[in-house]
């Protein structure tokens, strides 16, 4: 496999070639010499390491990797917009964007910040637009710049989608999948499935990202990450496609003895407690208000507003303080006894699924990993 990424031409002409089948339709739709194209072709097999086409009298015939690689590369090309961009500078690029600053992205690199410039410079000049403006220490995209780097990640992701296929193909271990979690799915849901995974793809590799959905929406609309698992939101991105899986039913959680365990639940007493809960616009949140408002009730001030499992249980420990939170991110503490889940007055549910973009085109192991991300859904549902 590729230790670098390959040269964008080099990608054009072997897409290029798989659809016209002959070095001379091909060179032509690259405005490539056929003997730099036959060359550009023979250096991407001695990067992969395999043959891509059987060489006849009748033309070039694509071999299993270049079939695998070239609608990648073919997408990727289209989104980089121009066979005069390198994959250097997109990467200058992308790292300018994601730091805001050419010390940043330096840092993030490790190139010089003269050779950013050089890049970005470069960069510019072969697309004709302005990309970034300089506002002191920092950079600001240009729309122009802002729509060239999420175009710039995708093509990236969608190599790495390739050059994966093709390393599967020839047996080594390759492939990786990338997974934006937010709390309620870290509880069972995804562990379920990464354990199922994991023996259907023991040389896949699992990054998972943990955050809210607005920490995770961007790396997923640009490509960073393959999935969000989640609460859906209504207002989805049009780029983005929502799969539900299972619906959750959040309870309120309390200590053992704890008044709202030992009667029945009003609002009005629900009312006069003391509630740590996540940030205002977070669905939870707007569930909790929703909730309180339906049994007569209006929504208390919350003095402690936290999105952490983690540090909801520690502040409820020994104290008053309810929360409203999934049965399943607290099931250790539940079974032993150190809370107890409580039926809201008004029933609360929320939808949890899968959030991936809409075009995505995932690789073997990434649609694995999704059916069975699909499969644990269905039985926490029954």
């Amino acid at each position: 496999m590729a230790k670098r990424p390959p040269n964008i031409r080099h990608l054009a002409a072997l897409a290029a070639t798989v659809r016209h089948g002959t070095v001379t339709h091909a060179a032509q739709a690259v405005n490539l010499t056929q003997p730099a194209l036959t060359q550009a072709i023979a250096r991407l097999e001695r990067d992969l390491d395999c043959q891509l086409f059987e060489r006849g009298s009748a033309g070039m015939t694509p071999t299993e990797p270049a079939l695998l690689l070239a609608p990648r590369a073919d997408h990727a090309v289209s989104l980089i917009g121009s066979p005069r961009v390198t994959a250097t500078q997109m990467r200058a690029f992308i790292a300018l964007a994601r730091g805001g600053s050419y010390a940043a992205a330096a840092e993030a690199t490790g190139l010089s910040p003269a050779s950013l410039h050089r890049s970005v410079a470069d960069l510019s000049l072969a697309l004709g637009q302005r990309l970034a403006d300089k506002r002191g220490r920092h950079v600001v995209l240009t729309s122009a710049g802002l729509r060239r780097a999420r175009a710039f990640s995708l093509a990236f992701a969608e190599l790495r989608a390739g050059l994966d296929e093709v390393a599967a193909w020839q047996g080594k271990r390759a492939g990786k999948v990338t997974i934006g979690a937010m709390p309620l799915s870290r509880a069972h849901w995804l562990p379920t499935a990464l354990k199922r995974f994991g023996h259907v793809h023991a040389g896949v590799d699992v990054a998972v990202v943990e955050g809210s959905h607005a920490e995770l929406v961007g790396p997923l609309r640009d490509g960073e990450i393959d999935l969000i698992l989640g609460a859906l939101r209504d207002d989805c991105p049009e780029e983005l496609v929502q799969h539900p899986s299972f619906t959750d039913r959040p309870m309120i959680i309390a200590r053992p003895d704890h008044p709202v365990a030992r009667s029945e639940v009003t609002g009005a007493m629900l009312a006069e407690q003391s509630w740590i809960m996540p940030g205002a616009d977070t669905p939870l949140r707007l569930y909790w208000e929703e909730m309180l408002l339906a049994s007569g009730a209006e929504p208390p001030h919350v003095a402690i507003e936290c999105g952490s499992v983690l540090t909801i249980r520690e502040l409820m420990l020994g104290s008053d303080a309810l929360t409203l939170l999934s049965p399943a991110q607290l099931r250790v503490e539940l079974e032993a006894g150190l809370f107890t889940a409580v039926a809201p007055p008004t029933p609360v549910c929320r939808t949890i699924g899968i959030t991936i973009r809409e075009n995505w085109r995932p690789t073997r192991p990434q649609a694995d990993l999704f059916a069975i991300l699909e499969s644990v859904g269905r039985e926490i549902n029954s």
